[in-house]
């Protein structure tokens, strides 16, 4: 992997189960062994220069000073199948295994990317976790699921199970589910073992990741898949629902084709220009860059008051907009957008904003103007993870009660306690000390700003959740 989206935040930990395959299932299944062999027949080398060898039946994998991502690629293809493996690396070496894997020479020089099954040794412990290499970075994150990251056996050996049939990809560690996704990037593509770059420091130590065991069946696996546990689904459906996530409670609010379910913040109606739809895209035009001046700000036509809400969102160079929440549409009737707490759109490198406010409170991510946007959820660093405009990121929302939290491609970036101390205390420092009990209402609508820069929305999911 490489360092970096996302985990759609739970506002509640679900318990999780093992999961387990009927032993009369399991024993009619068609595995078939594909460790690779002494000379590495089937196999080809891609990217950096790392070393790979067969030793005592282990695939091993070394770093090497000066050297990318390196990679030991299938020359078969696979579609749906069931892969299971065991790995051990190094403390210090990051490793995963590519599937339904891609390389073309259209696509960054040839570059190996696609969905990958992480091993993680790092303190952030997210193996098992499904990382999207060269192209979206994570698609889910454990920064939710302990059960998982306890599963891990630092130094020794971990057994990993991979299903991928049709558009659903689930990952076990140990046989503790680890990652569900729906997502239809990719139907097939080659299995891969990567030995993770490194400093040249670390790298002349030449630590190591080994793999043994490594089987697949590919003949009919979805009767073999692993029965329904208590993990959640991530949604990587343009504008979809799947069933899984249809039965968690979540629904859209934009349907990807109307304006049904939406309206000017300061009108009844939608507005008449400075929003567009498009191929399952809704725009904010763009114009000036002033705020609120084109079509306005738009709001649900619904209120929420304990939610968790899912934004994807694209921004173009330079551009500046808002997802707001617990909105009060009534409370500022002339220039401007409509008041209520915002999670920051901004393109931090190229936007004025970025360097306003205190401490880079009014940076991606941030809780406008008053909470700076920081990594939370890896020990090892400070940086948010986020991808450059031009590219999509999530944001999510988790309201629970008093409790708030802001997640920017499944790290949390945010958390705080609406009518807390603390955060009266940086409303009265902030451009809203003026309105009374700001962002402690009790309901209000969704926002999507208008900040007069093109900023595009998709998959724009709800789901409604119990008090606190």
């Amino acid at each position: 992997m490489a360092k970096g989206i996302a985990f759609l935040a739970r506002a509640t930990v679900p318990l999780l189960i093992a999961a387990s395959v009927p032993a009369a299932a399991q024993s009619q299944a068609q595995w078939r062994d594909i460790t690779p062999r002494a000379g590495l027949a089937g196999w080809h080398t891609a990217g950096g220069k790392a070393g790979f060898e067969v030793a005592n039946g282990e695939l091993v994998g070394r770093a090497a000073p000066g050297s990318t991502n390196s990679w030991l690629v299938s020359d078969v293809q696979y579609g749906d199948f069931i892969l299971e493996f065991d790995a051990r690396t190094d403390k210090m070496l990051n490793s995963g295994v590519m599937i339904r894997g891609q390389s073309r020479p259209d696509y960054r020089g040839g570059a190996v990317h696609g969905y990958q099954a992480e091993i993680d040794p790092s303190a952030r412990g997210w193996s098992g976790g499904i990382y999207d290499e060269q192209r979206r970075q994570w698609l889910y994150t454990l920064g939710r699921n302990d059960a998982a990251r306890r599963a891990f056996r630092s130094g020794d050996w971990n057994h990993y199970r991979v299903e991928a049939v049709g558009n659903r990809l689930r990952t076990f560690l140990n046989g503790v589910p680890a990652a569900d996704i729906a997502d239809d990037t990719d139907a097939r593509g080659f299995i891969a073992f990567q030995v993770h770059a490194i400093s040249d420091v670390e790298a002349r130590r030449q630590p190591e990741v080994r793999f043994r065991n490594v089987r697949v069946i590919t003949e009919a696996p979805a009767r073999f898949a692993s029965p329904a546990t208590a993990l959640e689904q991530q949604g990587w459906l343009a504008n979809r629902l799947t069933d899984a996530e249809r039965r968690e409670g979540w629904k859209l609010l934009w349907d990807g084709r109307t304006t049904r379910g939406w309206r000017s913040a300061k009108a009844a109606d939608f507005p008449k220009k400075g929003w567009s739809i498009r191929d399952g895209i809704l725009s904010v035009d763009g114009a000036n860059g002033a705020e609120s001046t084109n079509g306005g700000d738009i709001i649900t036509t619904a209120d929420y008051e304990n939610f968790e809400l899912s934004v994807d969102f694209r921004l173009t160079p330079g551009a500046n907009s808002g997802i707001k929440y617990f909105v009060d549409p009534d409370l500022l009737k002339g220039d401007g957008s409509a008041i209520g707490l915002e999670f920051q759109l901004l393109d931090d490198a190229r936007h004025p904003d970025a360097r306003m406010g205190r401490d880079g409170n009014r940076t991606l991510g941030s809780l406008y103007d008053l909470i700076t946007a920081r990594n939370l959820s890896d020990p090892d660093s400070a940086n948010k993870r986020f991808n450059p405009p031009g590219e999509w990121n999530r944001a999510v929302i988790v309201v629970r009660g008093r409790h708030v939290e802001h997640w920017l491609n499944g790290f949390k970036v945010v958390e705080y306690e609406r009518g807390s101390p603390e955060f009266r205390a940086l409303v009265a420092q902030s451009k809203y000390a003026k309105w009374a009990k700001f962002g402690e209402w009790e309901r209000g609508p969704i926002l999507l700003q208008d900040h007069g820069n093109r900023v595009d929305f998709r998959s724009i999911k709800l789901r409604e959740l119990g008090g606190r």
